[in-house]
């Protein structure tokens, strides 16, 4: 064969195999991953989860942390679960005896975030064995995996809310926890 031959040969065969892997790549980003985290997602937000996936919580919260406006929040679980995800879990409540507003700072400053609306999209985890930081992990459409929509909270309400992040190696087990507007703070991964 020809060294022409053999060139436009390699070129038609790498063409073909970018080609495969890009069809290979969609297909795998598509259906079922969407449903997936949409799902996960969901079954956080209400504070349920898939039957593998039950949460184990103790009395006591993992940290208390001290927002604006009265607003604390109480970390109940940093739960890892097999699927390489770390769930954080807490309450959020109005301590105060008037309506309190959620701060939008919480949502963090990503563009792709900011369209979603209220969130807790500006958490971050620190890995401090690793030197590493982990931000909300986002669906398909960009959506941050955090409960959405708390702009208000009124005199003494409290309300579930949740974060997910990839989860650490499996040789870290403590992460610093940080949340726009409050204080930061040290938490021990569970599973």
């Amino acid at each position: 064969m020809s060294t022409g031959a053999t060139s436009a040969l390699g070129k038609h065969l790498a063409a073909l195999t970018v080609t495969a892997g890009l069809a290979f790549g969609a297909v795998g980003c598509s259906g079922s991953g969407t449903q997936q985290d949409r799902t996960l997602a969901a079954a956080s937000e209400i504070g349920t989860s898939a039957p593998d996936q039950q949460l184990v919580e103790t009395g006591s919260p993992l940290a208390d942390l001290q927002g604006q406006n009265g607003l604390p929040l109480a970390i109940t679980s940093a739960k890892r679960d097999p699927a390489g995800y770390l769930t954080v879990r807490g309450d959020l409540k109005n301590d105060a005896s008037e309506v309190a507003v959620v701060p939008v700072e919480l949502r963090g400053n990503e563009l792709e975030v900011l369209r979603t609306g209220p969130s807790q999209a500006g958490a971050t985890l620190v890995d401090f064995t690793h030197c590493k930081r982990y931000y909300v992990l986002r669906d398909t459409d960009g959506r941050p995996l955090t409960t959405t929509g708390l702009s208000t909270l009124k005199a003494g309400e409290e309300v579930r809310v949740f974060m997910q992040f990839p989860a650490p190696p499996g040789s870290t087990t403590t992460v610093g926890f940080q949340l726009p507007q409050f204080d930061t703070a040290t938490i021990k991964i569970s599973g």
